[in-house]
């Protein structure tokens, strides 16, 4: 089969766009550059990473991440798990938990604790209570 020729808009001076003025300058586009773009171009903006505040424009700015944390009911859950996976290591004492090998930056003080557990790392008050309270201790 050949091909069907394409006849739409061939030798149209406008292509559909009204009168040969209609196109012309910036105010076709809605503007020059960066215009309007807290108003009517506000989302195409957003989706380019830049924003508006009340003072103008502002750079996209990085996000900073907070600190990896876990609380002292989750770690005593997966004491057991850690050490089978020798992430930490049981002995007499306790289970010793090194935060920074399983990649968390501090302790906090959620939940129950029922090992004994010796955590080398940061940890909140409430968490050193509770882990203090059962036996165990912090290392910092």
């Amino acid at each position: 089969m050949d091909k069907k020729k394409v006849k739409k808009f061939r030798g149209s001076r406008t292509c559909g766009g009204g009168t040969h003025k209609n196109r012309r300058g910036a105010g076709n586009r809605g503007g020059r550059g960066n215009a309007g773009g807290d108003k009517h171009h506000y989302v195409r903006n957003l989706q380019r990473g830049m924003v508006f505040g009340k003072s103008g424009f502002k750079r996209p700015q990085k996000i900073q991440h907070s600190d990896i944390t876990i609380n002292v009911s989750e770690l005593d859950e997966v004491a057991d798990h850690l050490v089978s996976i020798d992430s930490a290591k049981a002995e007499d004492d306790g289970i010793h938990i090194n935060l920074s090998d399983i990649g968390v930056d501090k302790v906090l003080g959620c939940g129950k604790v029922t090992k004994k557990l010796i955590v080398y790392g940061e940890c909140s008050k409430t968490a050193r209570v509770k882990i203090e309270g059962v036996g165990g201790r912090i290392v910092s």
